[in-house]
């Protein structure tokens, strides 16, 4: 799938958004500089065709539009994928006016520390981390690799926003539509993947798969609604593997559970994945006890004397050893530097 060749690859998620806020131009530097194997941006659209980096569409979260009165009136309520939201949508804003909005934190109670780089950085667009990844690379010699999501591709659709070719058309205009090792390209939804393949973008595809629902352009075609789960089982896998190069799952998909909701050690979804050809990614790996699974949560938020404790980190090299033992191809995570010392058995 990716050229490199280390196992788990260690995917920064939207940078290194355990220390900077996602998604940022410092996250991206900083997951690089960390050893990050790839980095992941998130794409979504503006109102005048550009594919900026957010984790959402909907930015009252993780930008300070909310307090800009010159886009009040823009508050505005969606469905979003079945979700309804209130809030600001980059789809109704050009380019311009979201290249002055500045950047937040988007757990600020989880990770209070990063607030203090609230509002010092704006929005990037795709292109922008294209070329951070490339100036990285360039100057270290080590080459980086992008996993670029595409946002909500059916929702964009129904408004005559086309994500996939608008993809297509930065990728070639950056340099990056002929990186098949460096490339891969994922969606909740297999329709926008189907689409990109067709046109012969040379990426890696992988489907990602939500514990629970189902993906967004369900039912395709004439087949029936199939949810994210039944993707999973072996016949999900059977259709995938003629259809992407892998798959990414959330990490409690990689872990057996007990009855206390304890983790005891991988299932078997990445060999069964693995005997059809189809790599195996996972999300997200962090360490703060709020994210841990229960085995591996500090004592006092496991037994729930400190609920602040929330935000304190576990036992997360016990959480990333079981999942790594899986055979996990990648591994997303916010903090790539603890990812790197797991893998490489640096960590303490």
């Amino acid at each position: 799938m990716v050229s490199l060749e280390r196992r788990p690859l260690i995917i920064g998620h939207r940078g290194a958004s355990g220390y900077r806020p996602e998604h940022t131009a410092s996250a991206y530097r900083l997951a690089c500089e960390m050893g990050a194997d790839l980095v992941e941006p998130d794409i979504v659209a503006t109102r005048d065709g550009v594919l900026v980096v957010r984790h959402e569409n909907e930015i009252s979260g993780t930008t300070d539009v909310a307090d800009r009165p010159e886009f009040a009136d823009r508050r505005t309520t969606k469905t979003v994928d079945g979700e309804r939201l209130t809030g600001w949508f980059t789809e109704d804003f050009t380019w311009d006016e979201l290249a002055v909005l500045g950047s937040r934190e988007r757990l600020p109670q989880v990770r209070p520390d990063n607030t203090v780089f609230d509002g010092a950085e704006g929005i990037l667009r795709l292109r922008d981390v294209l070329a951070i990844v490339d100036a990285h690379s360039a100057e270290s010699g080590r080459d980086i690799g992008v996993v670029v999501e595409v946002k909500h591709a059916r929702f964009y659709e129904d408004r005559g926003i086309d994500l996939a070719e608008m993809l297509y058309a930065e990728l070639a205009a950056c340099g990056w539509a002929d990186r098949a090792g460096l490339l891969v390209i994922e969606s909740f939804e297999l329709g926008v993947l189907d689409r990109l393949r067709a046109a012969e973008v040379q990426a890696a595809f992988v489907f990602l798969a939500e514990r629970f629902g189902s993906p967004a352009d369900e039912p395709v075609g004439e087949a029936p609604p199939r949810s994210y789960a039944w993707y999973r089982s072996d016949a999900g896998l059977d259709l995938l593997a003629g259809r992407v190069d892998g798959i990414s799952v959330a990490k409690a998909n990689l872990l057996r559970v007990g009855v206390l909701g304890q983790a005891l050690g991988p299932t078997n979804l990445v060999e069964r994945a693995h005997a059809r050809g189809l790599r195996v990614f996972t999300w997200t790996l962090r360490p703060e006890n709020r994210f841990l699974n229960r085995a591996f949560r500090s004592h006092a938020q496991r037994t729930g004397e400190e609920p602040e404790a929330t935000a304190q980190w576990g036992d997360w090299l016990a959480e990333f050893s079981m999942i790594a033992s899986s055979g996990v191809d990648g591994v997303f995570v916010d903090h790539p530097d603890l990812g790197v010392a797991m893998r490489d058995g640096a960590a303490a």
